[in-house]
């Protein structure tokens, strides 16, 4: 994908790709979980022997205990659907962005064939970025990342209204794969994924992070949530 913008040390970027002709890059759920590995892990500038780990069985917790101090990007917000991805990431090192996401994506990639008995490209060509470059877009993107899973349940919902608030609620606390956990401070092990701190501070408390999506969650006009994304 050709960008006019280069990736600048410092700046926000929505980063954002689907599986080729739409098919679903997660099928069960080791390959959610495995994805989630490798955000962690491929956030590194040293190589990771990544057979070594899985061969020695670590749990869900220790591999998120592992020190990395040599991060290539950070993350502050994610969010996997079945065929897609969202990522909100920052620019801290030069090409960091760049180079982890070849090193996310061969490596899921390579896994998911093997593990699926497939073979070819996975994704719709390179990852796809978007500069955040307005504060009020950068925010906003915190609520379009978070509430994707809705459409899991209603796939309407920005056009015709959340049915059940409670519900919608529910089942986002509920979605495992995702950072909404680590905002509303549900002890969770894939929390040490993202880093807060390189973001704005828009949230000042949990209540304040819930309350924001609830906004959103009772917000009925598609046309002003999908402003944030191509």
């Amino acid at each position: 994908m050709s960008r006019n913008f280069n990736i600048s040390i410092g700046e926000f970027y929505h980063i954002y790709n689907r599986g080729v002709d739409k098919r679903n890059v997660f099928e069960k759920p080791n390959d959610y979980n495995r994805f989630l590995f490798l955000l962690y892990l491929c956030n590194n500038l040293e190589p990771v022997d990544l057979q070594k780990l899985f061969r020695q069985k670590k749990t869900f917790s220790e591999i998120f205990s592992l020190e990395i101090d040599k991060k290539l990007t950070t993350i502050g917000a994610y969010c996997l659907m079945p065929n897609h991805y969202h990522l909100l990431l920052k620019e801290t090192r030069k090409n960091g962005i760049s180079k982890f996401m070849q090193k996310l994506s061969t490596a899921y990639s390579m896994y998911f064939n093997i593990k699926h008995q497939r073979t070819g490209t996975l994704f719709q060509g390179r990852y796809k970025a978007r500069h955040l470059d307005n504060d009020n877009h950068l925010k906003y993107l915190f609520a379009y990342i978070h509430l994707n899973p809705i459409k899991m349940i209603q796939r309407n919902w920005k056009e015709d209204g959340v049915e059940n608030l409670n519900g919608a609620k529910k089942f986002l606390k509920g979605y495992k794969y995702s950072s909404y956990h680590e905002y509303i401070d549900v002890s969770y092990p894939q929390g040490s994924i993202i880093n807060k701190v390189e973001f704005p501070e828009y949230f000042s408390s949990k209540r304040n992070f819930s309350d924001f999506i609830d906004e959103w969650l009772q917000f009925q006009s598609s046309e002003n949530l999908d402003i944030l994304i191509v």
